[in-house]
Formats: C-alpha cells, sequence, structure tokens
C-alpha cells in the first residue's frame, strides 16, 4: 500500500496579503491557497476582490482597504484579527503606488502617496502584528520590492525614493528580528507583466523592457512560496528576480 502523501506545509496557515486583487499579489494569494492556507487578501478595488475570492473559494477572506488611509487599514487590521484570530502566520506586504514620471513634474503629494502607499502602509501592518510574532516566537514578513530598490531609471523618482526606503525598512526589520523566531524576507523582481503595466504601455515607450520579456507574476509569488517553506532555522534574506 501506498504511504500517505505528506501534508503541505502551509495547511490551515493564516496569511494577508495586500495588493491582492490582480498581478503579484493575486499570484501569490492564489499559490498560498493552492498549498492550503487561509488567505485574508486586502486591496482597494472591491470588485476585483470579489473575482479573486470567487476564483479562490472559501480558503480566500477579502478585506477591501485602501492602504494609503491610515483609518481604512485600521479597520482593516481588526478585521483581520477577527477573521484570523490574532496576528497571521505570514503578512505579505505587497501593495505598491507606481507611476512614470520626469522629476520636474512630480508633484509633492505625488511623492507623499508613494511614500504613504510604499513604506508606511507596510510598516502599519508591521507594528499591528510583530509583537503578536515575537511572543509566540513564529512569523514571516515578506516584502515584495522591485529592481528599482536597488536602481533608479528615468521616471522613477518617486517610486525608487520609496522603494529604496521600503528596502531599507527590511533590513532593519530583519536585523531586529534576527534569533526571535520571526523571519523577514525581501523580493525584488525585474519587471512584472501584470495590468499595472496597461497605462504606461512600454511596448512603445523607448527604453521600457517589452511586456513578452518581463517576468510572470507566478514567478514572485514562486519566489515567495520557496521563502515560507524554508525550515524554521532557514531566513531566506533577500531574493532578486531576473528574466533569464
Amino acid at each position: 500500500m501506498s504511504p500517505n502523501p505528506l501534508p503541505e506545509p502551509l495547511n490551515g496557515m493564516p496569511c494577508v496579503v495586500t495588493g491582492a486583487s490582480r498581478g503579484i499579489g493575486f499570484a501569490i494569494a492564489r499559490a498560498l491557497v493552492a498549498r492550503g492556507a487561509r488567505v485574508v487578501l486586502i486591496a482597494r478595488n472591491a470588485a476585483g476582490l470579489a473575482d479573486a475570492q470567487a476564483s479562490l473559494g472559501d480558503q480566500a477572506t477579502t478585506v477591501p482597504c485602501d492602504v494609503a488611509v491610515p483609518a481604512e487599514v485600521d479597520a482593516a487590521i481588526r478585521r483581520i484579527r477577527a477573521a484570523v484570530g490574532g496576528a497571521p502566520r505570514i503578512l505579505v506586504n505587497n501593495a505598491g503606488a507606481f507611476a512614470v514620471t520626469a522629476i520636474d513634474d512630480v508633484e509633492p503629494g505625488a511623492l507623499a502617496h508613494a511614500l504613504d502607499t510604499n513604506i508606511v502602509a507596510p510598516l502599519r501592518f508591521v507594528h499591528a502584528f510583530l509583537p503578536e510574532m515575537r511572543a509566540r516566537g513564529d512569523g514571516h514578513i515578506v516584502t515584495i520590492g522591485s529592481v528599482a530598490d536597488r536602481t533608479v531609471f528615468p521616471g522613477n523618482a518617486a517610486y525608487a525614493a520609496s522603494k529604496f526606503g521600503m528596502r531599507a525598512l527590511h533590513e532593519a526589520l530583519r536585523l531586529e528580528t534576527r534569533g526571535s523566531g520571526v523571519r523577514a524576507t525581501l523580493v525584488s523582481p525585474g519587471p512584472v507583466n501584470t495590468p499595472l503595466w496597461d497605462a504606461i504601455d512600454p511596448d512603445h515607450r523607448e527604453g521600457f523592457t517589452p511586456r513578452a520579456k518581463m517576468l510572470d507574476a507566478m514567478a514572485v509569488a514562486d519566489a515567495v512560496i520557496y521563502a515560507v517553506t524554508q525550515p524554521p532555522t532557514v531566513n531566506v534574506d533577500e531574493l532578486r528576480l531576473s528574466r533569464s
């Protein structure tokens, strides 16, 4: 008689993914659900969340939230706690604001929005859940970065500034959680073919990677799954992805 199959390593594990209604966030949520996790999907697009939940089934719960709005984040955190009974085991900070704008056209408000979305919002979720993760000696915080967290491109002033800051936030988190049982991973992909590019049309703009030569969102999801399924004694500090 053949042996029983090994259980999936994430069976029943409560997870949170921000920016999860489409693109990279949805791919990560789908990959987590496929491995048995229970996932709370956070995004500001209520209709997109409804479609995502219909696709993922009962293992997914959705919470509409604009992560750039503090009151909405506070409400989302309360709903997450109610849904999973406290802090999640895995938190994926993926939601982000992206625009291509020359620096002399970047309004201070646009920069503030990029910082609020890409740095302050992830910190709000970390601030809410890290103490409980520390107390129980278990948890994994995954930050979705970008090639722009180390390399600056023309038109990327606000985005790169926020992503450089996000990488610094991750590195501080990793140093401060080392040895606590809480793990922290930064996943930084090159260009990924998602709806984010629809308004930019990189196929017809000089200096941009054509969409056919970008990474697939599932490549990023696979990197996240690799990091979060390592043995508890192993932390994947950072993964940088590019198209081969």
